[in-house]
């Protein structure tokens, strides 16, 4: 299959895959949920605000994700920069995003490793 070819997902498929999404960087935004847009078997929409309260609806396809409004359930200004992942979407328009991801993820490894300091104790 080529690269640039669409991934045919059916609308359930699409849908888990957003819920994934979602679930990946809800805490590092201001709000991420599905749009009201219809999805498609190759097309599933965001609305997404950052910690910065800007607001957006984001495009996810087999190409990846990309902006395509400032408006939430809007189509109205596709943006031709298409992202491979939502993180590297939302560093690319949300500094805020970045220092909440960093804060998680040193949290995240803080406890790692407390977690082995304990286990290596016992």
């Amino acid at each position: 299959m080529d690269e640039q070819e669409e991934r045919v997902l059916d609308e359930q498929e699409w849908h888990v895959e957003a819920a994934a999404v979602i679930q990946d960087v809800k805490e590092c935004v201001g709000n991420i949920v599905v749009s009201s847009l219809p999805s498609s078997d190759t097309t599933i929409y965001f609305n997404l605000t950052t910690k910065e309260n800007n607001s957006y609806c984001v495009e996810l396809t087999a190409s990846g994700f990309r902006i395509v409004s400032d408006k939430y359930d809007d189509t109205t200004q596709p943006t031709e920069n298409y992202f491979e992942t939502p993180y590297s979407l939302l560093d690319n328009i949300s500094p805020l995003y970045r220092e909440s991801f960093s804060k998680a993820l040193a949290a995240k490894l803080m406890l790692l490793a407390a977690r082995g300091e304990r286990e290596l104790a016992e």
